[in-house]
């Protein structure tokens, strides 16, 4: 079991802390119970090295005084995790259905690997959201578990295993309880009939997919009457769905190619990684409890729009939407992450963002209503696209490397109207981090500097 904790890094489910500080263990267990729960490791420091330095009684007695912190308290289980380094603790925070504060007052919620306070109104936003109840963990009513397809989960269990590195030695049905899928009392729930039934849509029929290509950029035919050009219904448990509906963009998508040096490069119409991220997000995301309609995929000849029932959920907002996160169904969100069709948690719509830039399209653009979140990707191309080797760089770095191919130069002044929301001085270390890596080189000085490709 150690050697899966030991490769993890701090995040949006995990804290490695060297000690049991009280204050931080509160305000890391209010911030794990108030988004998508989370483990803290005690006596592990932030390279994941057990320091060896820490015993039961003191963790006991320390989240024992951070518990009386938490208003409600948080409830937990801890236990040990032997190291070669010596002995470390694994406290297992869930996501908590009430709004948790901390003794001062503060909400605080898990953005990354910090805890982060909240407004007043995401304070109400969240309140809000927890008072609906957590609809994915509810039993499906009618579902059994012979509903489940024993072929799904078995797939399920080779990409658990795959991906947590470690073999499951005890019983399906004690890994189905683990990841929410059954109850205690062995009931399907609604995350177990989404992610493992053979036809969830007999329980929830709202749960599908509905594709349509349109022809022009509008919902027309090709005669210029209401219609369009292809249309799919798309059922199935969810990695099904995300699957078959991959493969349907896939077969409209059109594809290029460029040719740089000796080099052949394919080119789809949207970046790949945009497209998927999209479409996961809208099914990992959405509100289950809307029926009456489904996630749509529409394409047009100049758009992709992804739209997913239920507004942005909690806290978020299509301001915050980067920099926060919060999921409305995380046991869900953690089935697909487990099966690999997300790679990191919260890091989704940043990719998006990131693979449109680079290719040389204008952003997502974002648009929530309150029964409906839609993601729309634009085909044109507003410069080339930049190289695959900024792949390790901000999405603000990526924008002033276009703007270098475009303009062969840069000078800070360009930059801050291209990101005219971001510090000066923030963007001053952009610049300064891409001569360091060897990217830039910097021409002059002072006010006469500017910034080419090296």
């Amino acid at each position: 079991m150690w050697t899966d904790l030991h490769e993890r890094r701090p995040g949006q489910l995990w804290a490695f802390m060297p000690e049991p500080e009280v204050q931080l263990l509160a305000e890391t267990l209010v911030a794990f119970a108030n988004s998508d729960g989370g483990t803290i490791l005690i006596g592990v420091d932030e390279t994941g090295q057990a320091t060896g330095q820490v015993y039961a009684d003191e963790v006991e007695v320390a989240l024992q005084a951070a518990v009386r912190e938490c208003r409600p308290p948080v409830e937990v289980r801890w236990h040990q995790a032997a190291a070669e380094e010596g002995l470390a603790f694994a406290i297992v925070v869930p996501r908590s259905p009430e709004l948790h504060s901390l003794a001062d007052g503060r909400v605080l919620v898990r953005t990354g690997a910090e805890n982060r306070p909240l407004s007043g109104d995401q304070i109400r936003q969240l309140a809000a959201t927890k008072s609906t109840g957590d609809f994915e963990a509810e039993p499906a009513p009618g579902a059994q578990r012979e509903d489940f397809d024993d072929e799904v989960i078995a797939e399920f269990v080779a990409k658990w295993e795959e991906r947590q590195r470690r073999e499951w030695t005890r019983s399906v049905d004690d890994l189905l309880l683990e990841v929410g899928a059954v109850d205690e009392s062995g009931r399907p729930t609604i995350a177990g009939v989404l992610l493992f039934a053979r036809n969830p849509q007999a329980f929830l029929p709202q749960s599908g997919l509905t594709f349509v290509k349109f022809v022009g950029k509008l919902p027309r035919g090709e005669a210029g009457q209401p219609g369009y050009g292809r249309r799919e219904e798309i059922g199935g448990p969810l990695a099904r769905i995300i699957q078959r509906t991959w493969e349907v963009v896939g077969e409209e998508m059109r594809t290029g190619a460029v040719v740089t040096g000796l080099e052949r490069e394919e080119r789809t119409e949207y970046p790949v990684a945009a497209v998927r991220e999209a479409l996961v997000n809208a099914v990992a995301h959405r509100d289950y409890r809307l029926g009456g309609r489904r996630i749509e995929v529409r394409m047009f000849s100049d758009r992709m729009e992804v739209t997913s029932p239920g507004g942005l959920p909690g806290f978020i907002t299509v301001d915050n939407i980067v920099e926060e996160h919060f999921s409305r169904n995380p046991r869900i969100v953690s089935g697909l992450y487990q099966w690999g069709y997300i790679e990191e948690l919260g890091l989704g719509v940043d990719l998006m963002i990131e693979e449109m830039v680079r290719a040389g399209h204008p952003p997502p653009k974002f648009k929530d209503t309150p029964y409906s979140f839609t993601v729309t990707l634009y085909n044109v191309r507003e410069r080339a696209p930049v190289p695959a080797w900024t792949r390790t760089m901000n999405e603000r770095q990526v924008r002033a490397l276009a703007y270098v191919q475009e303009h062969g130069r840069i000078t800070n002044r360009e930059y801050r109207k291209l990101c005219p929301d971001v510090s000066a001085e923030t963007l001053r270390l952009d610049l300064v981090d891409l001569v360091e890596r060897g990217i830039l080189l910097k021409i002059g000085a002072k006010k006469g500097t500017y910034y080419i490709l090296k």
